[in-house]
């Protein structure tokens, strides 16, 4: 290992920009790798929670993020069957932005890509993409590999390339698949200057699902179907698919006829896994290649930045010290694991007590809990804390480098 090599974090996600922008603010050497040429891919997790927005608020630079377009929801509610229930408060939250932004992935990323390079240790390196790790004699990963062929040292490799990580494979970290039965579709409808104003962002039927996030000039709305079921979908025709999304949200009809084909439908295939171990000598994976999240409660991208902020306050002060981080990367896991693991309990209880329901057609009545959050404002606090704050979260202890006070 050499002293003078950066920590290299494969995947320019939430993950990655927060783990990069807190070891450059220490004065690490980080160099990011992204594979795109930016960061501006729709149909990715909008959702920046309460405990997102206040780790930014701790280094200071919550004021400045808000000032991008976000929209801000602080009460849950859903349409189920026909009634519309109130689930979840977030008002009372005890943090300086009670409410989830409803924010573009994009322009967080290139936010935290600004930040960051304003520290000389922060490397960005967009359409630049990793193929496999190297290792060294004793089977430590000592850098990557580029699809270019070129190779690049590392102190540390840290895989934050997603649900599909190569890094993780080909370091032969154990995966645990705890399955999910359902994929997502995702699309655009237009949002007409008349649009109504109550269109629900969750609508639940016995027909099926439909989430519509408001963007602004359009709704980036996502239909929920049965694991592997596109094809029949498809088979039915585009027409078929716009009634079937129309007869469960009304509200959506103006713009319906902006889905002119399934060219404009976006299928993501929903993965809900956790590997059973990290790391090993040389590799941290954080983020969703370690525990890829079901859209359920929209929690995955508030996950991720926990990962990375533990990250940060685990390895940035002994990184700058030149310190070997080997000895410290389980306890990143040990750190998360407690709560991952917690949240992936509740998204399969969602899934088994209502999204396998709902694919079967087989919701019929209203749950009690639901009625009793819609009757008992007080209630609602409890699940607004999950959704909002998550389990085990995150306050940012990874040090500020002197020569950058």
């Amino acid at each position: 290992m050499a002293d003078n090599s950066p920590v290299i974090i494969v995947g320019g996600g939430p993950a990655g920009m927060v783990a990069g922008l807190l070891l450059a603010r220490a004065g690490v050497a980080v160099t990011i790798l992204e594979k795109h040429a930016d960061f501006l891919r729709d149909f990715r997790g909008d959702t920046v929670h309460p405990s997102t927005l206040e780790l930014f608020h701790e280094i200071g630079l919550l004021d400045e993020l808000l000032k991008l377009p976000h929209a801000k929801v602080d009460t849950m509610t859903l349409d189920l069957l026909g009634g519309r229930y109130t689930i979840a408060s977030l008002k009372s939250l005890p943090v300086a932005a009670p409410y989830v932004a409803m924010m573009p992935q994009w322009d967080l990323l290139d936010f935290i890509a600004r930040q960051g390079r304003g520290y000389p240790t922060f490397d960005l390196r967009m359409s630049t993409e990793a193929a496999a790790p190297t290792f060294d004699a004793a089977g430590r990963v000592n850098g990557v590999t580029l699809t270019t062929g070129e190779t690049l040292p590392a102190r540390l490799v840290v895989a934050a390339d997603g649900r599909r990580s190569v890094l993780r494979d080909a370091a032969d970290l154990p995966l645990e698949d705890l399955g999910a039965p359902m994929d997502v579709l995702w699309f655009r409808i237009p949002m007409p200057a008349d649009a109504p104003t109550d269109v629900p962002l969750g609508t639940i039927a016995t027909r099926g699902m439909v989430v519509a996030i408001p963007r602004g000039d359009y709704w980036q709305c996502a239909r929920i179907i049965e694991k592997g079921g596109f094809p029949a979908i498809e088979a039915r025709g585009i027409a078929a698919f716009r009634d079937d999304v129309v007869a469960l949200v009304p509200g959506l009809s103006a713009g319906i006829d902006a889905i002119a084909s399934f060219g404009d439908v976006k299928l993501l295939t929903v993965a809900l896994d956790r590997l059973t171990r990290w790391s090993r000598p040389g590799l941290l994976a954080i983020g969703d290649a370690a525990h890829a999240m079901s859209p359920v409660g929209g929690v995955g991208i508030n996950l991720a930045v926990q990962d990375a902020v533990a990250t940060g306050n685990i390895l940035a002060a002994p990184l700058a010290a030149g310190a070997d981080p080997d000895p410290l990367l389980a306890r990143v896991q040990e750190r998360r694991w407690s709560p991952t693991t917690r949240m992936q309990a509740i998204q399969r209880f969602a899934h088994q007590r209502i999204i396998e329901p709902m694919l079967r057609g087989e919701i019929t009545r209203v749950p009690l809990a639901v009625r009793l959050l819609d009757r008992i404002s007080l209630l609602r606090r409890i699940p607004g804390r999950i959704l909002g704050l998550g389990f085990g979260r995150q306050h940012v202890q990874s040090p500020l480098a002197k020569e950058f006070q």
